[in-house]
């Protein structure tokens, strides 16, 4: 296991450029009062740049930015990863993009089915951008999407009077290659993980990925019901076996594979393997409360979530049993 060291070593290099391009101010640069959000932007690279989210809940303060927006520069054009939560931030970093270049956005990508990866489609579709997500994410935001775009209104209030849902114009299953010059664009599942649809994006080139939700560290992660833990863990194997040296992980800033599979696969195998002998032991669900999580309470989230992912994954587990 990692200690706090060891992680401190691996991540020296992505702390002295965040220090450097002042990553580690709020997400937004200009006053929480503003009307307005004003990105914060992180060059990961020469031609790929990140909004690194805030690791808490999506608010009003926070413009609902809870989440990394990415975009990626090529010769031709420019692509967008997550449409954002609302359209007041997919314009916001429509704005960070033309401040770097005068390339037009060729695609925008939704990192799965959840709303701050689709409820900004609205603004970029009204751009004539063509907005692409795996195929199971599209039956996600069919299904739900009415629901997340209620409750991003209620949370957002008086920001943000206007909006729609916005279905991709573009399914993608397994893979898929952008059509883009000077870089190769990789649209990658590989597999079932933190939610259905889950889409990541590989720069061979670069060797850098843009994993979205199924790579998580500062904060953590989340289990919800309809997460697949043991498939998660697998997929992550999937991922990892690409040898990536970047990683952009759903949330939280860029960082190396060693780091995500501790703070992402290692706490998945560490809870199933708890969840394991409780069910051995012919436990309940108040012993999957008390499992002792502390070694990952240094991440943001950690009492919102530690008990409910240990009581999810409980009842899924349980439920195999039977």
């Amino acid at each position: 296991m990692n200690t706090s060291k060891q992680k401190s070593q691996k991540l020296w290099l992505f702390a002295v450029i965040a220090t450097f391009l002042g990553v580690a101010q709020p997400p937004f640069a200009s006053d929480q009062g503003s009307s307005q959000p004003d990105l914060v932007i992180t060059e990961v690279s020469d031609s790929v740049f990140s909004a690194i989210g805030a690791t808490e809940a999506p608010s009003r303060e926070n413009f609902g930015h809870n989440n990394n927006l990415s975009f990626i520069i090529a010769e031709d054009g420019v692509v967008v990863v997550n449409g954002g939560d609302n359209a007041l931030l997919a314009a916001a970093l429509h704005r960070a993009i033309q401040e770097r270049t005068n390339k037009p956005v060729r695609y925008v990508i939704n990192e799965n089915g959840q709303g701050h990866a689709f409820l900004g489609n609205s603004y970029w579709s009204d751009q004539g951008v063509p907005i692409i997500a795996q195929r199971q994410a599209i039956e996600e935001i069919k299904a739900h999407g009415e629901r997340s775009l209620t409750q991003m209104r209620e949370r957002m209030g008086p920001l943000v009077t206007e909006g729609r849902v916005v279905l991709p114009d573009v399914a993608v299953d397994d893979s898929y290659v952008l059509d883009l010059a000077g870089q190769r664009v990789e649209l990658r599942r590989f597999g079932r993980a933190h939610s259905p649809g889950d889409l990541s994006v590989w720069l061979p080139e670069q060797r850098l990925l843009i994993a979205g939700d199924i790579a998580f560290h500062e904060r953590l992660l989340g289990i919800f019901p309809d997460s697949d833990v043991d498939a998660w863990i697998d997929s992550f194997d999937v991922m990892a076996a690409l040898e990536p040296e970047i990683v952009i992980p759903g949330h939280g800033g860029p960082t190396d594979i060693d780091t995500i599979r501790y703070y992402t696969q290692g706490y998945l195998e560490f809870l199933r393997e708890e969840i394991e002998v409780i069910l051995d032991d012919d436990g309940d669900l108040s012993d999957a409360y008390n499992i002792d999580q502390s070694s990952y309470s240094d991440l943001d989230t950690f009492d919102e979530l530690a008990q409910k992912n240990a009581g999810r994954l409980f009842r899924q587990m349980e439920e195999k049993l039977f």
